[in-house]
């Protein structure tokens, strides 16, 4: 029996849309005010989902401490109160969209797992912008 467990996180981060070769009018034109060369924050909510078969011994799918703890080392304590375009290795030469955000977020979380789980990262921008990314 497959089941899907979940945990919620969050992170607060600053970060700015823009493509170094492009003009400041051009970054402008394509990703607005997220562009500002003063960056701007947002309050992340993140929802990772392992799912997985139900160990006999344990009842779990993946020991949801164990899976808060990951979340934790991986990805809010370098994440929280930073600037991603400056503080965050992965973003020095990739743009921070929530989109590429989340990519981020799963290649960190994936490898902490048992191959045999799979993994679904979900990661709210604003309460009405979000991406869901899963490895495909």
């Amino acid at each position: 029996m497959r089941v899907t467990v979940s945990r919620k996180a969050h992170f607060n981060a600053a970060h700015r849309l823009f493509r170094k070769e492009w003009t400041d009018a051009k970054n402008l034109e394509v990703f607005g005010k997220c562009s500002n060369p003063n960056y701007h924050g947002h309050n992340y909510e993140l929802i990772v989902s392992v799912t997985g078969e139900i160990d006999s011994d344990t009842g779990f799918v993946i020991d949801l401490k164990t899976l808060k703890n990951i979340i934790k080392r991986e990805i809010e304590d370098p994440f929280d109160h930073k600037n991603l375009n400056i503080e965050v290795l992965e973003f020095k030469n990739l743009n921070p969209t929530t989109e590429n955000i989340a990519v981020v977020i799963y290649n960190k979380i994936k490898p902490q797992l048992k191959s045999s789980l799979e993994l679904e990262v979900t990661l709210y921008e604003t309460a009405r912008n979000f991406v869901t990314y899963s490895g495909d």
